[in-house]
């Protein structure tokens, strides 16, 4: 039997067995879509891909008409960072824009938004409501993050300018994902990207830890979460692993108490993930029968080198608004809410 066939078996009994998990052994129960409920009410939010919890439970999330959206506690949305001052428009064939990874900075002061279709990367200030474009890279920018150092962090899933090439390397597995980094200069100013890692399978999502001095990143397409050593001050990137084997990893983050938790579009679930064994359970689950099955079938495609774009159905999906792609999590005292590319978030309760 050849690796390839047996990390397909691998993988498909881990699945399989992780969907049955109420409790594992670090204590971390999951939650279902039956436990959320859509939030905002009325179906308000465009593309909802990710977003950021602010200290008293606001939220600001991606939203494809405006750049950002604010959403207030009782669920009141309003434009955010004034997107419309850069001439900011999603308005195809013509302007293509998908707004993505939303991300705080290390003070919190800014969010960090990277456009997965024409690759600017946005900073806007929290108390001032306002944008710049820090960085536009000559492809989509699927996820961007500030580090302590000043410097920003971006990963590049495939060489694409527009949501059609994006989502062919859904179809087919290209190795021509990448992670960059643009330094912060002695001046104050952002120096020109260096290339950290490429030829990479679809890069999506990262986390920074800078407690642990180590950096955590999805390689969708390879079904895996790999882990590297970080030097911060350098930005090299040393000893990498795999931390976890999961299902089309996609957005993450570490929680309050360190686990990492990571969202799976063709799982169509979040999986918690130990950071230090790699033990994973899955924390929040959507999954229906079909879509089970149209995992199964994914995963037995990206074995082969495959895609399975055609896979993500409204059968996939099931009652969530719209393709699970991410979290935003709070401190354990706060709900959580899942991000996804339809018109409303779930919030999760965890009473």
């Amino acid at each position: 039997m050849n690796l390839k066939r047996l990390t397909y078996i691998f993988l498909t009994i881990f699945v399989t067995i992780s969907c049955s998990v109420e409790e594992n052994s670090f204590n971390k129960v999951s939650w279902s879509l039956s436990e959320g409920v859509k939030f905002p009410e009325g179906n308000r939010l465009s593309r909802a891909e990710d977003g950021v919890m602010l200290a008293d439970g606001t939220l600001i999330v991606a939203d494809q008409r405006y750049g950002l959206a604010k959403i207030d506690l009782i669920g009141n949305v309003i434009p955010f960072g004034d997107f419309e001052a850069l001439n900011y428009e999603h308005n195809p064939p013509k302007v293509e824009s998908g707004p993505n990874g939303v991300h705080l900075t290390p003070d919190k002061k800014y969010v960090i938004t990277a456009d997965v279709f024409n690759g600017k990367i946005y900073k806007t200030s929290i108390e001032d409501n306002f944008t710049e474009i820090i960085y536009a890279h000559k492809y989509g920018a699927n996820t961007a993050r500030e580090d302590s150092t000043g410097s920003i962090w971006f990963t590049q899933s495939t060489e694409n300018q527009n949501e059609e090439r994006l989502f062919g390397a859904l179809d087919k597995a290209l190795p021509d994902g990448a992670l960059f980094r643009l330094p912060m200069s002695e001046e104050g100013t952002l120096s020109s990207p260096e290339p950290i890692l490429e030829d990479l399978y679809f890069a999506n999502g990262f986390s920074i830890d800078e407690k642990r001095n180590k950096f955590y990143l999805s390689e969708m397409m390879k079904n895996r979460v790999l882990v590297f050593d970080l030097d911060i001050s350098t930005g090299s990137l040393t000893n990498q692993t795999t931390l976890a084997i999961i299902p089309t990893p996609d957005n993450m983050e570490l929680t309050s108490n360190g686990q990492l938790w990571v969202a799976s579009p063709l799982s169509n679930q979040i999986y918690s993930i130990d950071t230090d064994s790699g033990e994973s359970h899955v924390v929040f689950d959507a999954q229906t029968e079909i879509g089970y099955e149209s995992m199964e079938e994914g995963i037995r495609r990206m074995e082969m080198g495959n895609g399975f774009a055609d896979l993500l159905t409204p059968e996939l999906t099931g009652e969530m608004p719209g393709l699970l792609t991410g979290l935003i999590v709070g401190d354990e005292s706060q709900p959580f809410y899942v991000a996804n590319l339809g018109t409303a978030l779930i919030k999760v309760s965890k009473e």
